[in-house]
């Protein structure tokens, strides 16, 4: 199983990659009252690449993404999407235009409403016909094989499924651009291995270009084509889990002597 992932990465990154940053983040500063969490960060993410984004608890990785999406305003720095400024643009407007989608750590699905009901309720914000609303429906309940829980309300759901459900909710629009707030938290083996394989195939298949910071390094590291090691609001190290398992600077700030993947 492990090795099939790796060989899908390597294939990955030697076919595919396009060197055309599709995020930028230049000089990036954000502040919650007279704390500042990222201080003049820089950063990118490559076109159709699945890039990482490591750093401990409170390290700013969720104010990052909060404030590629619109829901943060950087105090300083630009944040720019398929080389165009993004920074003012509002939230919604900036998720259309781009097509960007976010799957939260938390929540992402209505706890009351079923498999079936929440995908539905997404797609009625973005498909105007019934028929088309109810093809797409179908469609990401065969692709993420949800049909054998298609009835059943979200909070029923294992963590798993869970996971799965918040990213065919994800898909319902056209996404271009997919970020993933710690995807593998509180999920059994097994379940990580299925979304890291989703991850990966939702890259190769749809050109989707994804970025996730997660706690788990090594499950992070099993999907990933680069990854950024971010701590205390800067990223220290960056390049392919091979590369950054044996840097310095990423092993002092955050894996710790005798780290291996």
């Amino acid at each position: 199983e492990k090795n099939k992932m790796a060989i899908i990465k390597k294939f990955r990154i030697k076919s595919f990659k396009e060197e055309t940053p599709i995020i930028e983040l230049k000089d990036l500063t954000i502040s919650y009252g007279n704390r500042q969490i990222v201080e003049h960060l820089n950063m990118s993410v490559q076109k159709s690449e699945i890039c990482g984004l490591l750093g401990p608890n409170g390290a700013g990785k969720s104010s990052i993404y909060h404030s590629i999406i619109g829901l943060v305003k950087p105090a300083f720095g630009k944040i720019l999407i398929n080389g165009e400024d993004a920074t003012d643009i509002p939230t919604h407007l900036r998720c259309s235009k781009f097509g960007i989608s976010w799957v939260p750590q938390y929540g992402g699905s209505w706890s009351d409403l079923t498999v079936f009901e929440n995908i539905m309720a997404v797609a009625e914000l973005h498909i105007k016909s019934k028929d088309e609303r109810l093809a797409k429906t179908n469609n990401l309940i065969r692709k993420f094989e949800l049909n054998n829980v298609i009835n059943l309300k979200s909070k029923y759901l294992s963590g798993g499924q869970v996971r799965k459900l918040t990213l065919a909710m994800a898909m319902v629009k056209e996404t271009k651009i997919l970020i993933l707030d710690e995807p593998f938290a509180a999920l059994d083996p097994q379940s990580v291995r299925m979304i890291q394989q989703i991850i990966v195939s939702l890259q190769m298949f749809e050109k989707i270009s994804i970025t996730i910071s997660d706690h788990s390094s090594r499950d992070l590291l099993g999907c990933v084509d680069s990854a950024m090691v971010l701590s205390e609001g800067s990223i220290v190290a960056k390049g392919t889990p091979q590369e950054l398992v044996k840097n310095t600077k990423a092993i002092e700030a955050y894996f710790g002597e005798g780290f291996k993947i």
